[in-house]
């Protein structure tokens, strides 16, 4: 089995643990969390990856570190990655729990450039346009880059849309140059 289905399949069942305890958000907030020290704790990392500590010790000290401050669940469900020595997928397993997470919720994550810095109007009028046509709420990931020149570009999945200025006036070139 590949690591991304072994990874969506644990999101699928933290996230039905977060719906049962009423947590969506804070288990979010809780993988992603901890796939971040992983990635950016060496220590914390080498002590997960390490096989010459025990799964009990791991769990142990998983337990100690997070117990009073994470749900109950959570810890348990944390501590059966690790009896299960999928420990070092936590990242995989975050990043499919929030797709798992939007897709239900109905959000949708867009990457738009701009070509210069948006006021909070201006974003909240492209929020607002761009959930209108796609029919899912918006979640705007913005880049400012001054090379389109003016416009936008919306980048949803495989799909984009190109308002910018530089492209119409290349269509704008080309039919000229015909």
């Amino acid at each position: 089995m590949q690591s991304n289905a072994i990874s969506r399949n644990y999101a699928e069942a933290l996230l039905t643990l977060a719906t049962k305890d009423g947590g969506r958000d804070s288990y979010g907030a809780y993988i992603n969390g901890l796939a971040d020290v992983l990635e950016h704790d060496a220590v914390f990392h080498r002590f997960l990856a390490a096989p010459q500590v025990s799964e009990g010790k791991k769990n142990e000290v998983l337990g100690k570190a997070l117990g009073g401050q994470a749900p109950a669940l959570f810890v348990r469900f944390l501590q059966k990655m690790v009896s299960n020595r999928r420990q070092m997928l936590l990242a995989e397993v975050a990043e499919e729990y929030n797709n798992l997470l939007d897709e239900q919720e109905g959000r949708v994550h867009a990457r738009v450039t701009v070509s210069r810095t948006l006021n909070d109007a201006d974003r909240e009028a492209l929020i607002t346009s761009l959930s209108k046509a796609l029919g899912k709420t918006v979640v705007p990931h913005v880049a400012v880059n001054p090379a389109i020149l003016g416009g936008v570009i919306v980048r949803v999945g495989d799909t984009v849309m190109d308002g910018s200025v530089r492209r119409r006036l290349g269509v704008l070139r080309a039919r000229m140059v015909k």
